[in-house]
């Protein structure tokens, strides 16, 4: 960074909008956006204000989110509720912490919650303040790749039950989404490459362009490449938005977001939260879900090779842990939120790259075969 201190602005944010009548909202992109205190203000309407965030992320950014939410703007209190960190703890007892920070500081309708964190963060979060007093407005700023180019988008919100992931939440959407690229520089590997996993998703079920140019570009993004990284995120947010605005209530279309989560999600519930991170569980059941449309005769091998590339040039995994079993994953298929009357109702790819189906008409043998050939058992 070659600006001086002193300086107000870091750099002019890319806007991705939102489309959702009365209720959209603009997706700031951009390095240095923590320090812009006015974009964060002008969402916030009330005079309290609840930052959830976590353990790992307050020491690096609280401070600067609280700074960001007082400069010039002396009417308004922080309070903050500090969360354990990790899919394991995204649960109704760590929810009830929010609502009772909330509860003890006295905040009223027309406060606003602000979710600083990864995806775990803004689910609960949002979940948080779509029940709070039935309602109250909330902010996104996601901190890891997952929670930029996908959880923090779109207003699905929620918790985990031990039976199932994501089963108990509410569609709600924020004010708008904040995404500083800069909270990226602290991201360990691990989370950065498992966020890759939902970039990979929108090439293979809707833009081919972009699959293609994530072949050319992954060893960029694995370097984390500024520029490549704010390319990927504001393609992936455009992917999001327009799909969201299309089916925000997820009645068919956005449930093709949704490519490898079935199988995904039985990994992370059967393994255990937290055990494997979102994006590495979806990276498998992306594989498995690819494999099956293969079987299927529904796409080409060409097409399994390049996924399989690409998910190992990202360094994610290509099959599920060992422990998993056919039947823990049926167990946990059968009471995904796809099911429809009793049938599974799967996002599989079908004819040439970027286009996919979101059916419960498959032969069934087909699910069994791929769950056979990747489970010992």
């Amino acid at each position: 960074m070659d600006q001086s201190v002193g300086e107000r602005s870091s750099s002019v944010p890319t806007i991705v909008e939102v489309d959702l009548g009365n209720r959209s909202y603009p997706i700031y992109i951009g390095s240095g956006l923590l320090d812009q205190h006015e974009l964060l203000q002008k969402h916030v309407h009330g005079k309290k204000v609840l930052v959830v965030t976590n353990t790992t992320i307050a020491p690096l950014y609280l401070d600067k989110v609280v700074d960001a939410l007082t400069k010039g703007n002396p009417n308004v209190s922080v309070e903050n509720v500090i969360l354990p960190d990790g899919e394991k703890y995204k649960n109704m007892e760590t929810l009830m912490k929010v609502f009772d920070k909330a509860i003890e500081s006295r905040l009223d309708r027309r406060c606003t919650f602000v979710a600083l964190g990864g995806g775990v963060i803004g689910d609960m979060c949002g979940f948080a303040a779509a029940a709070f007093l039935r309602g109250v407005n909330f902010i996104q700023i996601p901190t890891t790749v997952m929670a930029q180019v996908d959880s923090s988008v779109g207003g699905k919100t929620g918790i985990n039950h031990p039976l199932g992931k994501n089963l108990i939440g509410a569609f709600y959407q924020p004010q708008c989404v904040l995404i500083d690229t800069d909270t990226l520089n602290t991201l360990p590997d691990r989370e950065l490459a498992s966020g890759l996993a939902e970039v990979i998703k929108y090439g293979l079920i809707r833009d081919a362009e972009f699959f293609e140019w994530q072949e050319k570009n992954m060893e960029k993004l694995m370097a984390r490449d500024p520029d490549a990284f704010a390319y990927a995120i504001k393609r992936s947010c455009e992917n999001k938005a327009e799909v969201v605005s299309l089916d925000e209530k997820e009645s068919g279309l956005r449930a093709t977001l949704n490519l490898g989560h079935t199988f995904g999600h039985a990994i992370e519930t059967g393994f255990g939260y937290g055990e494997w991170l979102h994006g590495e569980a979806v990276a498998a059941g992306t594989v498995m879900a690819v494999d099956m449309s293969y079987r299927l005769g529904w796409i080409n091998s060409s097409i399994v090779k390049r996924v399989n590339d690409i998910l190992q040039r990202a360094k994610l995994p290509i099959a599920p842990p060992e422990t998993m079993t056919v039947e823990m994953f049926k167990s946990v298929m059968a009471v995904d939120k796809k099911v429809a009357d009793g049938l599974l109702r799967l996002i599989l790819l079908k004819g040439p790259l970027g286009n996919c189906v979101f059916t419960g008409e498959y032969d069934r043998k087909a699910l069994d075969d791929t769950l056979s050939a990747f489970c010992k058992s």
